[in-house]
């Protein structure tokens, strides 16, 4: 999932960390070379055995539309 929303990045990774799924948040640093500005969505990565799974949870947290087919 890729998104620019600092919330949504948060909560999908506590999602994600309460079911047990290693999680990393990738481009978070790239804020210092766009200025701060968004541009550059940051991705949620995971554990790749557990895609379907974490696909699962954020679906049941009504966070479907945020996923990439």
């Amino acid at each position: 999932m890729r998104t620019n929303n600092a919330v949504t990045l948060s909560f999908v990774e506590a999602l994600m960390r309460d079911a047990g799924i290693g999680v990393m948040i990738a481009d978070q640093n790239m804020s210092i070379v766009e200025g701060s500005i968004g541009a550059i969505p940051r991705r949620i990565l995971v554990e790749a055995d557990r895609i379907e799974q974490a696909r699962r949870i954020m679906r049941d947290a009504g966070l479907g539309h945020e996923l990439r087919a």
